[in-house]
């Protein structure tokens, strides 16, 4: 038994199950809950049942033949909370299929916003409670006098409209909002910018991994992290030379990335190709299922689960990133 963290709180009672069909359980965490909520100020718990309803959690961990995180600092956190770390295992996410990157000058949705000669710091996907931006709105302030810098803010979530209804407020005029666009054009619509920006309120390291950061790698562009400088992605970002790491609520540092990589056009691209190659080494579909085919025991090799999975199952889409 596989089961996600969407619903929350889904091992307990797959632990359940678990132990009535006598089958091995396998915890597949995209996040932690309660304690996401907790940090959000959107637990409507009482405390004794948030307490209980963790311990209960843990022990559906701890019964696990194994659990799936995303990254070290989940995994640092579990093991805080007495999970063995014989009993968890890191597989990162992964992007949506993409063909080969998409060059700035080739991309269609570039060309159909008129931002050709123009440096485009984009944002693409959820932007939630999770994510904060008022660095982002800050730097892009600072910027304001530089008319070739454009932020393109792509997609939705709690967050866009409240930063849509700043902009307005400012006056900021270097703005561009636009809806999700079509899973079919994700490839053009990362590729349409120079730099991409990806946020994560440090209070939420070890519980949340943002999972856009890996269509932006294999879309072969750098990245800015803006959070926690010791978070999961901070910690792969610096050491492969694949773009920048940025405290939040530092503005003025974020402005000067954006400024210092649109200077060096070819440090960029630098960056957006290490990018890709880490993508390819660590973290692409083959990979996973990979690591995936390990954990069952399955009795296919990796490459015929591969077009099994491509064949139809759930798994060739990426997890629902936030």
């Amino acid at each position: 038994v596989v089961a996600k963290t969407d619903p929350p709180l889904l091992s307990i009672v797959a632990m359940i199950a678990a132990r009535i069909k006598r089958a091995a359980l396998v915890n597949w965490l995209q996040d932690l809950f309660p304690e996401v909520a907790s940090e959000l100020g959107a637990n409507p718990l009482p405390r004794w049942l948030d307490a209980l309803l963790r311990r209960l959690r843990d022990a559906s961990l701890r019964a696990a033949r194994v659990n799936v995180v995303l990254g070290s600092r989940m995994c640092e956190l579990l093991e805080s909370r007495g999970i063995p770390r014989s009993k968890l295992r890191v597989i990162e996410n992964w992007a949506d299929l993409i063909a080969e990157p998409v060059p700035p000058a080739a991309s269609v949705l570039r060309s159909s916003l008129e931002l050709g000669g123009k440096f485009v710091v984009a944002y693409s996907g959820n932007l939630g409670r999770a994510h904060e931006f008022d660095t982002l709105l800050g730097a892009a302030t600072l910027l304001m006098s530089q008319r070739d810098i454009v932020f393109l803010m792509i997609g939705g979530g709690a967050g866009m409209p409240l930063l849509k209804r700043a902009v307005l407020q400012q006056g900021l005029d270097n703005f561009r909002f636009l809806n999700y666009q079509p899973r079919s054009a994700l490839a053009d619509s990362l590729g349409a910018a120079d730099v991409h920006l990806v946020s994560l309120r440090p209070s939420l390291e070890g519980l949340i991994v943002p999972s856009k950061f890996y269509g932006i790698l294999a879309a072969a562009r750098p990245v800015i992290f803006v959070g926690d400088p010791d978070g999961e992605l901070a910690r792969i970002i610096l050491p492969a030379d694949i773009g920048g790491v940025v405290r939040a609520g530092d503005a003025a540092e974020l402005a000067r990335q954006i400024a210092a990589l649109k200077a060096d056009p070819r440090r960029g691209q630098a960056m957006g190709d290490n990018g890709a190659r880490l993508y390819a080494q660590r973290y692409g579909l083959e990979r996973a299922l990979t690591s995936w085919s390990e954990i069952i025991d399955a009795r296919e090799p990796a490459s015929a689960l591969t077009q099994a999975v491509r064949g139809g199952d759930a798994l060739t889409r990426a997890p629902s990133g936030r």
